[in-house]
């Protein structure tokens, strides 16, 4: 699934009954994505290339292979991949996603779903 600066590969989808959703997500180098996840908790382990998460209050996270972040307070947050290279990450979803979400890029609002 395209998701607007990267492509996600959706494993384990609300249709599948287990209440949760893993995903193989690549993060596109160079760009960053203004998120909200209002109505779903996430965790992401970092598995290849670099790049920060980055707080409300503007504190960077960076991120590496074998960190993992959390985002239970329904965070909103900048997702950056560094200029260099992609980052891909195994993020899991709780509630599970429906499998087709996508995210609205751009605009002054965090894209959320």
């Amino acid at each position: 699934m395209e998701w607007g600066n990267g492509v996600s590969r959706r494993f384990l989808v609300g249709s599948d009954g287990l209440g949760y959703t893993i995903t193989d997500t690549v993060v596109r180098a160079g760009t960053k994505s203004r998120l909200e996840y209002r109505n779903h908790f996430e965790s992401c382990y970092c598995i290849a290339g670099r790049g920060e998460v980055i707080d409300m209050d503007g504190t960077s996270h960076p991120l590496t292979p074998g960190t993992l972040y959390s985002l239970d307070q329904h965070d909103a947050h900048f997702l950056v991949a560094s200029q260099e290279e992609d980052l891909r990450l195994v993020c899991v979803f709780s509630p599970a996603l429906r499998g087709d979400e996508v995210h609205i890029l751009g605009g002054d609002e965090y894209s959320a779903y």
